[in-house]
């Protein structure tokens, strides 16, 4: 697993934790991201049990464990924030945030009575890094995939952290950090995004806000970051994508022709005639 800082301005840094070239097959490959301000740090998504040890050996090349103030979870998933309880065992004065509709979910994965998550609420919020750090916004995502779920805008730093919006299920050997080439890099975000996200409307109504933000750089939690033109590029491909599909074969007809043809039968059985024929 690599880290590398993304941003750096004063005493304010993004480093991106990634590339895992030790992990498990069967494991999705995730991005870690932390954010440091004025030392103490905010870490987004943290990740899978799976992956721990190695966030954790790259995160403190940067950050001592005591300074990491705040733990955010953009939704429930278990590659988000089933490392919960790992996490608060080395520091259990970080604060958790997450959307109100999961806090009582995420208490799962923390294995400790005396848990207490700030609930998001369903508009946002300002999030403060630590005593004297930034701050950063919570902006809503909902149905993007999760019905409750956030991307985090660093008006500071000007980057956007979206979450699973803009993921992609790169191949192994595209292992570049940053998109190099959007066309070709579509490939590997639509089968993603069209069966993952539910809703086209939600979907497009998170682009407009985004919009408004104006960030130089999307951060996506699977796959590479866009940079520079390829924020707009990106932007300009959600707006336009019809999401919530699936192209497979519906078996449900069939099994309702059937479960019709069975009353038809016992229908003309027990009226000792016959009845309409079942559509």
């Amino acid at each position: 697993m690599k880290s590398t800082v993304i941003f750096e301005q004063g005493d304010h840094r993004w480093i991106a934790i990634g590339r895992d070239p030790e992990k498990s097959s069967h494991v999705v490959d995730t991005n870690e991201y932390v954010i440091v301000s004025k030392g103490d740090g905010m870490l987004l998504d943290p990740g899978g049990i799976e992956i721990f040890p190695r966030v954790l050996a790259e995160l403190s090349k940067h950050l001592r464990l005591e300074d990491i103030r705040v733990l955010f979870a953009s939704h429930q998933d278990p590659d988000i924030i089933s490392s919960l309880a790992l996490w608060l065992d080395l520091n259990p004065r970080a604060t958790t945030y997450s959307s109100w509709l999961w806090t009582a979910f995420l208490a799962h994965f923390a294995a400790r009575a005396d848990l207490t998550i700030t609930g998001i609420p369903d508009e946002g919020m300002t999030i403060k890094i630590g005593d004297s750090g930034a701050t950063v916004e919570a902006v809503p995502a909902h149905y993007c995939h999760s019905s409750g779920n956030f991307s985090i805008f660093d008006p500071q730093a000007r980057i956007l952290f979206s979450g699973d919006i803009g993921g992609a299920l790169l191949p192994s050997h595209e292992s570049n950090l940053f998109v190099t080439n959007f066309e070709e890099h579509v490939q590997y975000m639509r089968g993603f995004h069209v069966r993952w996200m539910p809703s086209t409307s939600a979907l497009r109504g998170w682009v407009q806000r985004v919009r408004a933000l104006k960030p130089t750089m999307i951060c996506p939690q699977h796959g590479s970051i866009f940079k520079g033109p390829d924020v707009e590029k990106l932007l300009d491909w959600l707006d336009s994508l019809e999401v919530g599909q699936w192209g497979g074969k519906d078996k449900t007809k069939k099994a309702d022709k059937r479960t019709a043809e069975t009353v038809h039968a016992h229908a003309a059985a027990s009226s000792g005639g016959s009845v309409p024929d079942a559509a």
